[in-house]
């Protein structure tokens, strides 16, 4: 319910006159129980219809650890979970996301993919679905249609693929497309909003206001997927973002209102933005909430401006600890401007700090990694020129995962064994800093390695996806499910070794699996990965 894609979409078709809109959600495990007990279908939470009644279903797909969650519920809501085996009176089967743009591991259960942004190109499917429907159009016939007109639009069944001969898979027909585009919201400042949001009646995740205030990230972080798929950058006006926080406001209730963005740092003008929503909230005891901030030069001055952001943590994501490794995946941040950003931060209030950090980046050396525990502990030390008392520090450490359509793709994930050595190296510096203020939480290394072993992956994964879920993987992402040997044996069972299909690397001439899908071109993709090798060796 946080999800602002799925509020907009919801409100955009909502709005239309001959469509409607209904949501569903992954049961969890002790409701599936119940449901397949009692022989209950999965229903929308609207009419409680069943999603085998639906024309259409659509899944968002946002991380590559939920796809044993779209069969399940395909499973629970009465319809086949591949493609091939669901005939004319089963709904079409669509999905969108960040994951659409490399999304041929589970092409064999989505009748089609949306790629890029859906608010303009969402209503143009529904009427083309529509209105063939009514002619008696067969899906089949349907699909192929809408392949023809719509470059953002992908069927995996209309393209064939052959693990023996190619990475990428081969149109049936000559007229269909062979290479893709991502759909773009040309007009963001008058792009679709919901103006009154689905208040929950249980607790969401993020009980809110969301607001997006850019889209798009000028920045060129060479290990982020949106930073390169998500072009160009776009801003919404002061005054669109202001009139739009009342009346989200008005209507929901919310005590907090949060601009949304890949950078917010970057929006122009942000200091009036911020001046004007304190300006009208501030007797409402309404707190603002800015979720992505860049640290350079001008984070410097955030802290000092922004007097209505609530204090209860600040958090900057600094990814590499040494400013070499930063140019290396072209994030210059400089050592004297984050110290500058996190001194200021104190002094305006903030008192807990959460960092980020990835490990496993290219170029990377053991004084690196040892590093991420000295610089945290610098940062929690700096808060005594302020007020004598050393910062409480958060620090979350992920395990680097080459992802589709970056630079880094080609390269191969480091092993399990070099984690599990970072680990060790981290914990073992903060003992010797004595450094208490220090609390780390690592992510699940082989969650690390499954992402990586499925994201850069073919068609040849849907087996093994389907594998895993026949034998019982759910909620891939959550501790209390994880089964990391459910997925090893799946792989197993189709000849394939996890930890090599994490590790994989790609030469410069190979066809890759996701090349055709609504990505940057390569050359500039190798570009980039050329300059980061020069960083690297220099």
């Amino acid at each position: 319910m946080s999800y602002q894609g799925l509020a907009i979409l919801y409100d955009i078709i909502n709005k239309m006159q001959d469509a409607a809109a209904e949501r569903v959600f992954a049961p969890w495990t002790d409701a599936e129980k119940v449901l397949r007990d009692k022989r209950i279908p999965l229903f929308s939470l609207e009419s409680k219809a069943a999603l085998k009644d639906f024309d259409i279903v659509g899944f968002s797909l946002t991380n590559e650890l939920c796809y044993t969650n779209v069969l399940n519920m395909l499973d629970l809501g009465g319809v086949n979970i591949r493609a091939n085996e669901r005939d004319e009176n089963d709904p079409l089967v669509i999905a969108g996301g960040a994951m659409a743009n490399c999304c041929e591991p589970v092409a064999d259960f989505i009748d089609l993919f949306v790629l890029g942004e859906a608010e303009d190109i969402i209503v143009e499917l529904i009427q083309l679905i529509k209105a063939q429907k009514k002619t008696g159009t067969t899906k089949k016939e349907i699909l192929l249609n809408a392949a023809k007109q719509f470059d953002w639009l992908y069927v995996p069944a209309l393209y064939e693929f052959d693990s023996k001969t190619t990475k990428s898979p081969k149109a049936i027909s000559p007229d269909l497309p062979t290479q893709f585009k991502n759909a773009v919201v040309e007009d963001f400042e008058n792009a679709p909003v919901p103006l009154a949001p689905i208040v929950p009646f249980t607790q969401a995740v993020h009980e809110r206001v969301s607001i997006e205030i850019m889209r798009g990230c000028p920045g060129r972080c060479r290990f982020c997927q949106a930073s390169f798929c998500r072009r160009p950058v776009r801003y919404r006006s002061i005054e669109k973002i202001t009139e739009t926080a009342k009346t989200c406001y008005h209507a929901t209730g919310f005590d907090t209102v949060s601009l949304l963005s890949l950078s917010s740092a970057d929006f122009p003008n942000l200091q009036e933005l911020l001046s004007r929503l304190h300006e009208y909230f501030q007797d409402k005891y309404v707190g603002l909430s800015l979720p992505s901030l860049r640290v350079d030069r001008q984070l410097k001055l955030i802290p000092l401006l922004v007097a209505p952001i609530r204090k209860g943590g600040l958090t900057i994501a600094v990814e590499a600890a040494g400013e070499k490794l930063r140019r290396i995946i072209n994030k210059p941040l400089k050592d004297e401007d984050l110290f500058a950003a996190v001194e200021a931060a104190y002094r305006a209030g903030w008192q807990k700090l959460k960092l980020y950090f990835m490990v496993g980046l290219p170029g990377e050396t053991q004084d690196d990694i040892k590093q991420i525990a000295q610089l945290s502990s610098q940062l929690a030390q700096l808060r005594k020129k302020v007020d004598g008392k050393t910062a409480k520090i958060n620090i979350t450490i992920s395990w680097f995962v080459p992802k589709p359509h970056t630079p880094f793709a080609w390269l191969g994930q480091k092993p399990k064994e070099y984690f599990e050595q970072a680990k060790r190296l981290i914990l073992d510096e903060k003992r010797k800093l004595h450094a208490k203020s220090l609390q780390f939480k690592f992510h699940d290394i082989n969650r690390s390695v499954l992402e990586s072993a499925i994201g850069r992956g073919d068609r040849r994964l849907s087996s093994v996806i389907e594998a895993a879920w026949l034998d019982g993987a759910r909620f891939d992402l959550w501790d209390e499910c994880f089964d990391y040997e459910i997925w090893k044996k799946a792989f197993e069972k189709f000849d394939i070794n996890i930890d090599a299909a994490a590790q994989m690397q790609f030469a410069d001439d190979d066809t890759l699996p996701w090349q055709h899908l609504g990505g940057p071109d390569k050359k500039s993709l190798l570009t980039h990965l050329n300059k980061a090798t020069a960083e690297i060796t220099s």
